[in-house]
């Protein structure tokens, strides 16, 4: 499908998903971004849903200011995948000692490493810029420098929630690593504290909503909001990026006798804002719950854990801000979920996927989303597939 218009008060709202389906107070989100002063354009992805001031699943355009909570509290959070040489043929018919290595490895929910990792150790690492990047920790805000040992211990951490490490087949039977994750706590913390040093900002008292609260261009609270903005989206990618080093890793060691290569890994924040020019003007682009997809991009679209993942290319499309949905999107809230669902429902819709099956993680039952061959659908026009992916291990924390 193209995009349905709906009008805003400072900008029509461009929705790539069916307005009456949208929840009520969804909808009452995207109408409240319509009337920020600085807006310049807001696109509306087909996984939308109710967050916290903005919807997840919106692309908000502004001129000279930025709203922290449009960007969400796991700044930086994002995908990564890498297709490797394996294929289903290589695969033992109980996958249960892979999924306990992964695990083993990689510290999920709560858990960090005990020492923080040595990235000269990690397969694929970049080898520039990571000393670079924590000298830099000094110049984050202040109430937030307590937490460096944790930051570096988590680094390399799943983490709980929606986050999750997949080993997946394709439909040619190719064998792709994934995973999910973002800024960890340190993200979290330098969200929430920027979120409330906007909301006592004067320009912000009118707003219809205090989360909507914006810092804007030429102000000291910008200039630090930026600096701590864009560190812990390079935390968010660095996280990743040694998560996958470790994922693969253990893949090589496991499947020993293949000699396992491995393709370029495939990145993209989903939790961000980027300097963009649209129409003649600077914009600063915040993408809560969506991914880039500009002409060529490649991204990421995961489902459910049981239902698949998609990798696509953007096709460019600027009246979406050259942006594409970050996942199907929830459609019942977790409580929700918990409620509806049992863990027999878990285990049923999991049938097939080596993963945790306990009340835990009811509430990412693959019912709780939207179908994510639908949301694929009504994105015809901004993403084209690449290859549709299907878990078989899905660890969760």
């Amino acid at each position: 499908m193209s995009y349905v218009e709906v009008p805003g008060a400072k900008v029509p709202i461009r929705m790539w998903t069916d307005p009456a389906a949208v929840e009520d107070g969804a909808m009452q989100q995207l109408r409240n971004v319509a009337t920020l002063p600085w807006i310049k354009g807001l696109a509306v992805m087909p996984d939308v849903h109710y967050g916290k001031g903005a919807t997840v699943g919106s692309v908000i355009a502004m001129h000279g200011a930025v709203c922290p909570a449009a960007v969400g509290v796991d700044i930086g959070c994002g995908m990564s995948a890498v297709r490797t040489s394996l294929t289903a043929n290589d695969l033992p018919g109980d996958l249960s000692r892979l999924r306990s290595k992964i695990e083993r490895a990689i510290p999920v929910g709560r858990g960090m490493h005990d020492d923080p990792v040595d990235p000269g150790r990690v397969y694929g690492f970049p080898s520039t810029g990571f000393d670079d990047f924590w000298s830099r920790f000094d110049d984050v805000a202040d109430p937030v420098k307590f937490r460096r040992e944790r930051a570096g211990k988590q680094m390399g951490t799943l983490g709980s929630g929606n986050h999750f490490i997949e080993f997946c087949l394709d439909e040619t039977g190719s064998v792709w690593l994934m995973l999910h994750s973002g800024s960890r706590n340190i993200g979290k913390e330098l969200a929430e504290y920027h979120i409330g040093e906007a909301q006592k900002l004067p320009h912000n008292q009118g707003l219809v909503d205090r989360d909507l609260a914006v810092f804007v261009s030429d102000t000291p609270q910008m200039a630090a909001y930026r600096n701590d903005l864009f560190w812990a989206q390079e935390y968010a990618k660095y996280n990743r990026a040694i998560m996958m080093g470790l994922f693969q890793e253990v893949v090589r060691r496991e499947f020993r006798k293949a000699k396992v290569a491995f393709d370029p890994v495939i990145s993209c924040h989903h939790n961000y804002v980027a300097e963009e020019r649209y129409q003649g003007m600077d914009l600063l682009v915040t993408r809560k719950g969506a991914i880039r997809a500009a002409s060529g991009d490649f991204g990421i679209i995961p489902g459910s854990m049981g239902t698949g993942s998609y990798i696509v290319k953007g096709l460019g499309n600027e009246k979406s801000f050259n942006s594409a949905s970050h996942g199907a999107g929830r459609r019942m809230s977790r409580n929700a979920a918990k409620r509806r669902f049992s863990t027999r429902d878990l285990e049923e819709q999991t049938r097939g996927v080596e993963c945790r099956k306990d009340s835990g993680v009811v509430d990412e039952i693959p019912g709780a989303y939207k179908p994510i061959e639908r949301v694929i659908d009504q994105q015809r026009d901004l993403v084209e597939v690449v290859a549709k992916l299907k878990q078989v291990i899905c660890v969760k924390g």
